[in-house]
């Protein structure tokens, strides 16, 4: 169907007929994901739309399918797969032009392509190039995927990729391309041109968040010895176990409360004397004395099992701070509010 009047449409007259096709019940749910000036601009359009022709309303709702269709392959599997499966379906010049018009408002992410591999697949695929190569690619994948890869290189290449990602500030499209050529990219052709803004101390604690402690602890211990500054910039963005020490009584009883008791158990037996009274100092006094009992009983206990339980209560007091039920005094000189 040729779109003569619907290709002299702004993106917002379109949006507005889309919105208006679709009803105010889901018009209504989609106006909860976007900004206010957003809703301003688009409620406006709507309330200065008289009439559309079903002609135009069908070649808007058919557009908007063609990019929802373009976006799904791409996350599925990159530009390359996306644009095949396109030209299957809508013939070339058709493909073409949806690409076209989603690349042109969508930064598509260098090494998007990356991002299905099995992290196993990956490290074998990278563990061999420079430990800049490395950090590049890792400051572009989700900290999950990145914490799977930085954890199982060898420890003394850990701290310097680490390093290397936060030190990192803004990279050249044509060494983003470079790499990706050698890795075979599908994206290399994509890239956005402009200089893009990546890594830094923000993508390394992410990283660091996610990874089990005892990497954690390397890569910090080492980062203190070569880069104590930045090692100390890293640590104000982070929360380790020993930081309960920055809580406040009623924080530490909030994060209790999410704990499980053998967790906590095993977690102290690890912990510091000052850890240990500050856990104790705040549980009643019948769940401390059994706290303790368990503690003795156990006996002696790995490293790795005490690192585990230690990360797991971490990992509630990050999320209690996501959900803004604590907040963190990391060195600012702010109050602790909970």
């Amino acid at each position: 169907m040729a779109r003569y009047a619907e290709e002299k449409m702004s993106g917002v007259q379109k949006a507005a007929i889309l919105l208006i096709a679709l009803g105010p019940e889901r018009s209504s749910n989609i106006f909860k994901h976007l900004k206010e000036e957003e809703i301003e601009e688009l409620t406006l359009e709507i309330a200065n739309t008289r009439s559309v022709t079903p002609q135009i309303k069908e070649e808007v709702i058919d557009e908007f399918y063609e990019i929802c269709l373009a976006q799904q392959y791409i996350a599925e599997g990159g530009i390359g797969y996306a644009k095949e499966l396109l030209e299957k379906s809508l013939g070339v010049e058709k493909a073409m032009d949806v690409i076209g018009k989603l690349t042109a408002s969508l930064q598509v992410k260098p090494f998007e392509f990356v991002r299905k591999t099995d992290a196993t697949q990956l490290l074998n695929f990278i563990q061999d190039e420079h430990p800049q190569t490395i950090a590049l690619i890792l400051s572009y994948l989700p900290p999950s995927q990145s914490a799977l890869i930085i954890s199982a290189l060898p420890p003394e290449r850990q701290s310097d990729v680490a390093k290397r990602i936060a030190l990192m500030d803004r990279t050249s499209p044509d060494v983003i391309k470079e790499v990706e050529k050698v890795l075979e990219s599908k994206l290399a052709s994509l890239v956005n041109q402009d200089y893009t803004i990546i890594g830094g101390v923000d993508a390394v604690v992410d990283i660091l968040n996610t990874v089990d402690r005892g990497t954690e602890k390397h890569i910090m211990e080492t980062l203190e010895i070569e880069e104590p500054e930045l090692a100390d910039e890293i640590r104000k963005k982070m929360f380790v176990f020993e930081d309960i020490l920055l809580l406040d009584d009623r924080a530490i009883q909030r994060v209790l409360r999410d704990v499980d008791n053998n967790d906590l158990a095993l977690a102290l037996k690890g912990a510091n004397e000052q850890v240990q009274n500050a856990i104790f100092n705040n549980l009643s006094k019948r769940l401390a004395v059994m706290i303790k009992e368990d503690m003795e009983f156990m006996g002696p206990v790995r490293m790795k099992d005490v690192e585990e339980a230690q990360q797991k209560i971490v990992n509630i007091v990050r999320k209690l701070e996501d959900s803004a039920e604590i907040v963190i005094s990391r060195g600012g000189g702010d109050e602790i509010i909970v």
